[in-house]
């Protein structure tokens, strides 16, 4: 079997199990035709986090790549995934191979390639490359390469650039005239020196944690749960600082805590931000959001008078929308944002950044922000998602239990069933629930949305049931 598959974010795998030198040398082959069947002379950057051997993948990457006749621009150190993005787009590249599992546990590594576009290929492009994999993995792999004849790679530094183009998106006056203070925790990832310098070069006082190398990522991972941002919280609340700003693995993605060190929901921070856009940048546009994503965004656009664009999960379909410039700003409920004229790629680090800059614009903390969105769109929205760790069979039953069509589940009346990706039902009291199996972790994920923390509970509780019942 192809051990070459692509999810929603690339390619994943434990180290020395299916992370292996000689699955990265079909992977990246595989890449590398792929690029010469579109372009005679490609140049494509390869860049990686700070996982365990990621600079030894990047340089077979790299040898690969010029073995084909590619040009092979190698990111200098540990380098943010959005910096990747920018950098394609900033020289028109044709693409990257950046090594990284994102938020996923230390024993991960992964692949994610980045189309000329600049954003996560889309469905077409990884088909064909794994089409090529299979092919390679049926005549027996890619031949060891030999470490002796290692080319010499043209490296590159992303760091400069990248925050430059953060300056001409975010307003760092408002930052700095409303005297906000920030801790910000890299989690041991590719955002140290990126998030803290942003805000230290523009005078705004920060505190930063967590920014050496740990490949093992305190036993934890890079992930910005509530659970891995507790040392944040604690500093949050004894520094007493206005928030505190985390990223993850590749700093796609971001954490946010309130002043009084309470972890928010990077659901509720979608609605806040957009709302925030809109009124501060006059970008009178649409929204765009998975399917699994609350749709407090969507009260939010109503009262903007604008739409909301529903995606299925996967940041390459909002990355479309953003390239097409048809929406303000997309975002996903596992904390990964952009915005108008930026990367049609998730951005931890000007996600936090933005935060920062409506939390010190508005002079209220972020609970009292969320509640006042709350009163304007007329209700609450308590979202939940739960992790069910089931056994093949019990999630395959599960599936097969998603495709029903009745009128009624759980009690509850459905308006609708949406399957843009897993199975949404829609009940008339304005809750939802989505099933759907993880694209990056052999997971079912369970999502919930009603108009209280109890209901929400309530809804959780019977869902899990109805799918654990034979």
């Amino acid at each position: 079997m192809n051990p070459i598959k692509f999810g929603t974010s690339g390619w994943r795998g434990l180290i020395a199990d299916d992370f292996t030198f000689a699955n990265v040398r079909m992977a990246v082959t595989a890449i590398a035709e792929h690029a010469k069947a579109r372009k005679k002379e490609p140049t494509l950057l390869v860049g990686y986090d700070t996982r365990f051997y990621s600079e030894e993948f990047s340089q077979l990457a790299v040898d690969i790549l010029q073995e084909h006749g590619i040009r092979a621009l190698l990111c200098d150190t540990f380098t943010p995934t959005p910096a990747v993005a920018y950098e394609i787009q900033r020289r028109k590249l044709d693409g990257a191979i950046n090594f990284t599992a994102s938020h996923n546990p230390a024993q991960y590594h992964g692949l994610k390639f980045s189309s000329s576009d600049a954003g996560p290929a889309l469905p077409e492009v990884t088909k064909d490359i794994e089409a090529r994999a299979a092919r390679l993995f049926e005549k027996g792999g890619v031949p060891p390469h030999d470490h002796q004849a290692s080319a010499k790679a043209e490296k590159i530094n992303l760091r400069e650039a990248y925050l430059k183009r953060l300056e001409e998106l975010v307003r760092f006056d408002v930052l700095k005239k409303a005297k906000a203070k920030f801790v910000v925790d890299a989690l041991h990832g590719c955002g140290a020196g990126y998030l803290d310098k942003a805000l230290s070069d523009h005078s705004v006082p920060v505190e930063v944690m967590r920014t050496d190398r740990d490949v093992l990522f305190d036993g934890t991972g890079p992930d910005v749960s509530d659970e891995n941002l507790e040392p944040l919280k604690k500093r949050v609340r004894e520094a007493k600082t206005t928030a505190g700003l985390a990223t993850d693995g590749d700093a796609d993605r971001f954490g946010i805590i309130d002043s009084d060190g309470t972890w928010i929901q990077p659901n509720l921070i979608l609605g806040l931000v957009y709302d925030y856009l809109v009124e501060t940048r006059g970008w009178k546009m649409a929204a765009a959001r998975s399917v699994a994503t609350s749709e407090l965004m969507d009260a939010a656009a109503s009262s903007h008078g604008q739409k909301v664009h529903q995606t299925p999960v996967g940041f390459k379909y909002i990355g479309q929308l953003i390239r097409e410039d048809k929406i303000a700003m997309g975002g996903e409920e596992s904390a990964g944002l952009t915005i108008r004229g930026h990367v049609p790629e998730k951005d931890g680090i000007l996600a936090c950044l933005l935060v920062a800059e409506m939390t010190a614009a508005r002079g209220a903390s972020i609970a009292q922000q969320v509640k006042a969105l709350f009163k304007r769109v007329g209700r609450e929205f308590w979202p939940v998602r739960e992790n069910l760790h089931l056994s093949e069979e019990q999630k395959m039953r599960a599936i097969e239990k998603s495709k029903t069509d009745a009128s009624t589940l759980l009690g509850r009346k459905v308006n609708s069933v949406d399957r843009t990706d897993g199975a949404k039902f829609a009940f008339a009291d304005g809750s939802w629930m989505l099933l759907r199996l993880s694209g990056t972790e052999p997971l079912l994920r369970l999502y919930v949305e009603a108009e209280s923390a109890a209901a929400t509970a309530k809804l959780v509780r019977e869902a899990t049931e109805w799918i654990l019942h034979v």
